[in-house]
């Protein structure tokens, strides 16, 4: 099947025995609506095309189509991608110290911690200041005391500088979140672990997924997979995000397979206790929440709000970051299906949590939300929702 994306669509709702009305009313947009998109008087978007394809069974074409006709293929520039951080170059002043003992590197490990469970909660602007002071004294520290000292204060150095780079994110400046997860992998390898580098693809690859661009995502998250010696928490969460971009290209079959890869992975990694942080999601099941998220991007709305309203049952009370984060995801897949009262609902339900964690992630998700909100503009949920929607979208901490 070729031509443009509305003849496309028109071959595959005809292959489907399926009228323009039928069609319509399934994907919840009007016939008319429909009408001018097979006809080339609009162009498509994504959500739209993601549901006729996932409807129509096109394993990904409509979607690939529906970009190339709006001229929005991201043409991601891998130097960009893969430019490397350094290691901070920071001494102390004052003279020498003595060795710091175990209960310093506790100490600092424990105010990591608290500074974690607290962006969890809040704004990342509250923590990074203070994130970033000790990555500094870390490294300072490291320079200027022997082996094995060292390197367990570089290793430390690394998970902190991790989660540095996912803060700048949360704040919406990826080229800081990017240098910060690359001067991660470096402080993990000069401490003796490779296990970071692997995540730090990882985590590359999170920042391509939210610019939405597939190939990148994939690409990102397998050579994660054989970065080198990793954990199989972090093949996990490599094979999951991996799956998350086969999700947005539109194929479901690989989708299905990294996601499979993923499970298998994370129930041989267990909860064995680590000296270091962990890394990445600490939900109680971050399979099933990328599940969730996932049929949304396949045009299975139905089914991504099913799933997230029993997941988000399961996450506590104060990962707030988390449930906003899935909390906005299952009322797009609620409005996507067409249940217009059910995803006002549950929004209310989010964006309180969503107004204190303060995410450009999520404000990405929650200006989708307001677009196919505002399809239905006089329905009463929605002219409820709207104002407290938009101070979320527009706040500034």
């Amino acid at each position: 099947m070729t031509g443009t994306f509305g003849e496309l669509l028109r071959e595959y709702r005809i292959a489907a025995g399926l009228s323009m009305g039928q069609l319509a009313k399934r994907i919840h947009y009007s016939k008319g609506y429909l009408s001018k998109i097979e006809n080339g008087v609009k162009s498509p978007h994504d959500s739209m095309a993601r549901l006729c394809d996932g409807e129509l069974g096109a394993g990904g074409a409509l979607l690939a189509a529906a970009r190339s006709a709006q001229e929005r293929a991201v043409t991601l520039d891998r130097r960009q991608v893969l430019v490397a951080g350094t290691v901070l170059g920071v001494t102390l002043t004052g003279g020498p110290r003595p060795v710091p003992d175990e209960r310093v590197v506790i100490g600092i490990r424990t105010t990591f911690e608290h500074l974690r469970r607290l962006g969890m909660q809040t704004s990342p602007v509250v923590v990074l200041e203070s994130l970033t002071a000790q990555v500094q004294t870390l490294g300072a520290l490291a320079g200027e005391n022997p082996e094995p000292t060292r390197s367990h204060l570089l290793l430390l150095a690394a998970r902190i500088a991790e989660y540095t780079g996912w803060m700048q994110q949360e704040a919406g400046d990826d080229r800081r979140a990017l240098s910060w997860t690359r001067k991660a992998a470096e402080l993990a390898v000069a401490g003796g672990d490779h296990e970071i580098v692997s995540y730090a693809f990882v985590r590359e690859a999170g920042l391509a997924l939210y610019r939405h661009d597939p190939i990148a995502t994939i690409e990102l998250a397998r050579r994660a997979q054989r970065a080198g010696p990793a954990g199989s928490r972090t093949l996990a969460l490599a094979a999951r995000r991996e799956a998350q971009g086969h999700a947005l290209a539109g194929d479901r079959s690989e989708y299905e397979r990294a996601l499979d890869r993923a499970r298998f992975h994370l129930d041989a990694a267990g909860v064995a206790p680590s000296a270091y942080p962990v890394l990445g999601s600490t939900a109680p099941d971050p399979i099933e929440l990328a599940r969730g998220w996932s049929l949304c991007d396949l045009g299975r709305p139905g089914e991504a709000a099913e799933l997230l309203d029993r997941e988000l049952i399961r996450l506590p009370s104060d990962s707030r970051r988390t449930r906003a984060r899935f909390g906005v995801r299952r009322s797009l897949a609620h409005a996507l299906a067409g249940e217009v009262d059910q995803s006002c609902r549950t929004l209310i339900e989010t964006l309180e949590d969503a107004a204190h964690v303060d995410s450009a992630t999520i404000r990405l998700d929650l200006r989708e939300l307001a677009r196919n909100l505002s399809r239905w503009h006089d329905h009463a949920s929605v002219r409820e929702v709207y104002p407290e929607l938009r101070r979320v979208l527009y706040q500034r901490i």
